[in-house]
């Protein structure tokens, strides 16, 4: 009797389309795809962190900054999908282009303040010689935007993808969006930096870019009848991006402390980039259709899930196992072609997947309360959910990892 009502459960937790969980099984597995690209290219980035030093504290920051702003507008198209109004158009006070210039004006803006915040931190805690507030600025205004704009160009398409082709856009959009992002976004800030250390120039553009920020967060926040929804995507957005940017900036230095741990064997190192960005990826998805269910009254925000919500946490576990199993051993495959030290695949696998469920019980909890709590504050989920979940789950992630590695018994 009870296999039978395993698979009962297998199948609500699908919904009545199974193509949909194979959509979000297929864009994580590109995502973590992209991740490992990822950890290769900060790896080939290496002299220019030393270099630049306190360059790090930024990247983490700036890299989830990229994922959290295109991931919301991933989930409210994806909302927009879902109710019918989606409608893809060059003007300016449509549904679709407000969305883009909110996306583009918090672009601007949370860059300028990743800047400032990634140099205090860097001082807080006691970097010596790290780069200046110029430096800072240049770097992570010029890298946003090179990255921002590649990024907006693929969640559009993957919109307009799904609609054409069918997809669930709440399953397709935050993985990709996210692996996108990061891909992107590390090149651009390596292309930033040759704008550093060249006299006058640097100091100038940090001031024309700085300025630029303000001006565009100023504009957003000032917008005139017709653009109601703009004003409000970048009012209830911003304060949660700030906090987020916070939170991956730890997240950072953290890693960065227990460094150590990961040295006796560098694939885990490899292992970082895509853990972390499936983490956020998982919790994305859940956040999304979450979000989805509450605009359209599926689901009510109660303190205690309702059967569809539990429905879609089995859901993320079931993606979770495969894809940390899976990460595991692209992620030693990939430092074995790299020469790189492994302690194996069984063990990477287990410390993956350990790490990665442990990970996803945050993940549901983060998604879920971080939903509801949205929603009943009569703020939208769509604009809170990524954001809330992806810099979360950075954080926790990272201390999953590092748990998974010491119950193992790996490292120094």
């Amino acid at each position: 009797m009870r296999g039978p009502r395993i698979v009962g459960r297998l199948r609500a937790a699908l919904g009545p389309d199974a193509a949909s969980a194979w959509q979000g099984f297929a864009a994580l597995l590109v995502s973590s795809g992209g991740d490992l690209l990822a950890g290769l290219t900060l790896g080939a980035i290496t002299h220019t962190l030393e270099r630049l030093p306190g360059l790090l504290v930024l990247v983490p920051a700036a890299i989830g900054m990229r994922g959290n702003i295109f991931g919301a507008l991933g989930s409210r198209l994806g909302t927009s999908i879902h109710t019918g109004t989606f409608r893809l158009s060059r003007r300016v006070d449509t549904i679709v282009g407000q969305n883009v210039l909110a996306s583009l004006a918090l672009t601007v803006s949370v860059s300028l303040a990743l800047a400032v915040l990634a140099k205090a931190v860097a001082v807080g805690f006691g970097l010596q010689h790290t780069i200046s507030v110029a430096d800072f600025v240049v770097i992570s205004m010029v890298g946003g935007a090179l990255s921002s704009v590649v990024v907006l160009l693929i969640t559009l398409g993957v919109a307009a993808g799904s609609v054409r082709f069918g997809w669930d856009m709440d399953n397709v959009a935050a993985p990709l969006v996210t692996a996108a992002g990061d891909v992107v976004t590390l090149p651009s800030l390596f292309l930033a930096t040759f704008l550093v250390g060249l006299g006058w120039v640097t100091p100038a553009v940090a001031i024309v870019t700085g300025l630029a920020g303000l001006a565009a967060l100023v504009a957003a926040l000032r917008q005139g009848h017709g653009h109601d929804l703009l004003r409000r995507i970048v009012r209830e957005s911003l304060p949660v991006l700030v906090l987020a940017g916070t939170v991956d900036v730890v997240a950072g230095l953290t890693i960065e402390k227990r460094l150590q741990s990961f040295l006796a064997y560098p694939a885990l190192l490899v292992l970082i980039p895509p853990f972390l960005e499936d983490s956020g990826a998982l919790g994305g998805i859940l956040s999304s259709r979450l979000s989805s269910k509450l605009h359209l009254g599926v689901i009510e925000p109660d303190a205690v899930p309702q059967r569809r919500a539990r429905a879609d946490f089995l859901l993320t576990f079931l993606f979770a196992v495969p894809v940390f199993v899976l990460v595991a051993l692209s992620a030693d495959l990939a430092a074995a072609l790299s020469g790189l030290a492994s302690p194996g695949a069984f063990r990477m696998v287990v410390v993956s997947l350990l790490g990665g469920l442990v990970a996803t019980v945050f993940t549901v909890l983060v998604s879920y309360y971080g939903a509801i709590a949205t929603f009943r504050l009569g703020l939208d989920p769509d604009n809170h959910g990524i954001p809330m979940v992806t810099s979360s789950m950075d954080l926790l992630g990272a201390f999953a990892l590092v748990l998974a590695i010491v119950v193992v018994g790996i490292g120094a």
